[in-house]
């Protein structure tokens, strides 16, 4: 396993996990807590995105 499969994994694995906090954020926590879960997960998907970006650069 070389640097760009661990980054691909780890971009994956972010996603996944932006999605379950933007999940929690729409059907479990209504009211002020859901708005800090869905901007975490904003978040992970930023960072997701830059693991995705360096990709073939490292």
């Amino acid at each position: 396993m070389n640097k760009n499969t661990v980054l691909g994994w780890a971009a994956l694995a972010m996603v996944v996990i932006a999605l379950v906090l933007f999940a929690l954020a729409a059907f479990k926590y209504n009211e002020v807590a859901g708005w800090g879960f869905g901007t975490v997960g904003v978040g992970f998907l930023a960072i997701a995105w830059v693991f995705n970006a360096l990709k073939g650069r490292v």
